[in-house]
């Protein structure tokens, strides 16, 4: 079979690479500016100006306000749900994500509607459920008032609801990551003599590490941050059963502009926080994943 040669003459320039894009750099910096001024007008400048209204009265007034005895009660129950809504979507999505990932079983489909119904349902109708299921006219309430004990428009209501909201963000994060790592590893250790428990720690925890802590970083954000599902059942009880988010409210109302903008800044410096740990969170998956691909050796060059 005869082979063609291209050549080129001595010196000559190689031909232009095509660009994956043909837009021409004026395209490129109009739709960058308008990218950028979509980000300033819907975040930064709504950032910016919650600081502004909040230092609008001075450093002092602005200590004062977050020092406020009701300021302080709400951000000790925001930390208190916050602390318990948390660790149990840790449990509930690491099983939920081990079970669907890891095997396969009758009703598998139904799991995963279930674990997405909280992105489905308003978080404004999950509190009025939690109402209907233990309010005082609900399915459990009388037994409930007959032993005293009290969900709805108590702290107990607000963990339930909290969690409810949080609940798919843990396994929604970990189950397509599982799911790409398959069980090949699990499978290995187990036939190598290693216990379930062992398997987990020195074998799926590892490699999930990183998708973990990033789903724990969104669940606790959105938990100290849920406004809808905890309005309902909170009863709205000032240094009681009021959160960061509803406390704002409740001075906003009040025409306490620059106390509730005081207080609606730690939200904004807890979304700031938040957001820095996610961008370390991915930048340091990333470096691990380059470190992976570059240690690795081709299966060509192994087989050769």
């Amino acid at each position: 079979m005869a082979t063609i040669a291209i050549t080129r003459p001595a010196g000559a320039a190689p031909p232009a690479i095509r660009r994956a894009t043909g837009e021409s750099p004026a395209v490129r910096r109009v739709l960058t500016g308008l990218a950028l001024a979509f980000l300033g007008l819907t975040l930064v400048l709504p950032l910016v100006l919650v600081l502004h209204e909040a230092l609008a009265k001075g450093f002092a007034a602005y200590l004062a306000a977050i020092r406020e005895p009701d300021a302080l009660s709400a951000a000790r129950l925001t930390l208190l749900i916050a602390g318990v809504a948390v660790p149990v979507n840790l449990v509930f999505g690491v099983a939920a994500a081990w079970c669907i990932a890891k095997f396969e079983f009758r009703g598998k489909s139904l799991l995963i509607t279930l674990i997405d119904l909280p992105f489905a349902v308003s978080p404004v109708i999950s509190g009025m459920i939690f109402v209907l299921l233990f309010g005082a006219h609900g399915w459990f309430g009388a037994w409930l008032a007959d032993h005293d004990v009290r969900i709805v428009f108590a702290v107990p209501g607000m963990v339930l609801a909290t969690t409810f909201v949080t609940s798919p963000l843990i396994a929604r994060e970990l189950i397509p990551l599982m799911q790409e790592q398959g069980s090949d590893q699990e499978e290995a250790a187990i036939v190598l003599g290693a216990r379930g428990w062992q398997t987990f720690w020195r074998v799926t925890l590892p490699n999930i590490k990183w998708g973990l802590l990033y789903g724990l970083i969104l669940c606790n954000a959105r938990a100290m941050g849920e406004f809808g599902a905890v309005s309902v059942v909170s009863g709205h009880i000032r240094g009681e059963t009021n959160t960061l988010p509803l406390h704002v409210e409740i001075l906003y109302n009040e025409y306490s502009f620059a106390a509730s903008f005081a207080v609606a800044s730690l939200l904004t410096l807890l979304a700031l926080v938040t957001l820095a740990l996610k961008t370390a969170v991915e930048w340091q998956q990333r470096r691990q994943a380059l470190e992976g691909a570059e240690t690795s050796v081709p299966t060509e060059r192994i087989a050769a």
